[in-house]
């Protein structure tokens, strides 16, 4: 069976996340989002483990949480069961100050020694979101074999870059890619914003799920990743993290990464860095890795389509009568026939259809900003070269 899954979230033990992720609404909503297997995020924390030991229906679930190492470097680690993730956790206690208190812990250890870990217990692990320029393995590296050492189980691919990113690294191309939501609420254009479909036996209980998830990793069972395009993303351009002013690299490299306009720090976008790491600039998938589908959140498209921001009560209610009458978002957003969209709203039906055909214009995200969806084509506020930093200062 060919199932959904997002395989990266937090519960409301890490910082950053609504109080409401609790192993209730992340189930509820991410079966309303279209997901057969959610991550539970956060499993080392002792609050969220004990709820989800007591949560009887886990059918859904997949043990995961996140780490950040000493080098700041964020890694992804599914886990076989629980007495797995407790034996994790007391192993990581002699070497982390928070991982009683943050869903999402630090240890004071390597990505090579967290690797042995890890793989001492059991479990899977992989770079979270890889190339971002905060947090991320290219952030602090240039080759994931420096951190490693050894090929990790697979690389997150993060909402700023997709697989056509990610296959202009050589030494990735060997790898299989994930994309997951990095969900730190249940929203709807949060949860499963980002998925996997996977092939695999069939849904069962954590132990059961974590061998199914393993063996499609393994056996290049992953038939299709879906994202948001990677321009909606908010590292995607280099850009200033103050005003977002858009930079080409070379003009950011000769500011040495301070803007022009306000003094603000320029961050390297992934667009840019990916290219920075790619030797020979070319795409060249492996013939194992599968399609990589652009996506858009439903309450995205409905507001882009009628004018008004998600959270309102028009688009909330307009997003319940497409759930009620089709079941759940990914299957409006990828199967149900445009006709029958448009009977519920013609609007949105047609920028559906625009979205399928890939004729949605995007504002691109840099520097901290997420990208924007816009019914015309954008007018991107790039820096201008003959603005040189000192007139700014003057």
């Amino acid at each position: 069976m060919i199932v959904n899954a997002d395989l990266h979230i937090h519960s409301k033990f890490a910082k950053g996340t609504s109080k409401y992720m609790d192993i209730e609404h992340i189930i509820k909503y991410g079966r309303l989002k279209g997901l057969d297997i959610i991550g539970t995020g956060d499993c080392l924390h002792p609050k969220h483990l004990e709820e989800i030991k007591k949560y009887k229906n886990n059918n859904h679930l997949l043990l995961t949480t996140e780490i950040e190492d000493k080098n700041r470097v964020h890694h992804l680690v599914f886990l076989p069961n629980i007495s797995k993730a407790e034996e994790l956790r007391t192993t990581l206690k002699k070497y982390s100050k928070n991982i009683d208190t943050e869903g999402r812990p630090r240890v004071v250890l390597n990505g090579k020694e967290l690797f042995e870990i890890v793989k001492e217990v059991g479990g899977l692990i992989g770079p979270a979101h890889a190339f971002t320029p905060y947090t991320s393995l290219y952030k602090s590296f240039n080759s994931i074999y420096e951190c490693y050492e050894k090929k990790p189980d697979f690389v997150e691919l993060g909402l700023s870059a997709d697989t056509d990113m990610g296959d202009m690294v050589e030494e990735l191309r060997d790898i299989p890619f994930l994309s997951n939501s990095d969900a730190h609420s249940y929203h709807p254009h949060r949860l499963g914003r980002e998925f996997n479909q996977i092939k695999i036996g069939n849904v069962g209980n954590l132990e059961e799920n974590f061998e199914e998830v393993k063996k499609a990793i393994k056996n290049n069972k992953i038939t299709a990743n879906y994202g948001i395009d990677p321009a909606l993303g908010k590292y995607h351009l280099t850009a200033c993290s103050n005003c977002y002013l858009r930079y080409h690299i070379k003009d950011a490299e000769k500011l040495n990464f301070k803007c022009a306009e306000c003094g603000g720090r320029i961050k390297k976008g992934v667009h840019d860095r990916t290219l920075e790491l790619s030797k020979d600039k070319k795409i060249i998938h492996p013939d194992f890795r599968p399609p990589y589908y652009k996506i858009i959140p439903l309450s995205q498209i409905i507001s882009l389509s009628i004018g008004k921001n998600i959270g309102t009560k028009v688009v909330d209610s307009l997003w319940r009568k497409y759930i009620d009458t089709y079941h759940n978002e990914i299957n409006i957003l990828t199967n149900v026939d445009i006709s029958d969209l448009t009977k519920i709203n013609e609007k949105v039906g047609k920028t559906i259809d625009l979205f399928r055909r890939n004729k949605i214009y995007i504002y691109p995200g840099g520097g901290g900003e997420y990208g924007k969806i816009m019914k015309t084509p954008p007018k991107i506020r790039w820096y201008n070269p003959k603005l040189t930093l000192d007139s700014w200062i003057k």
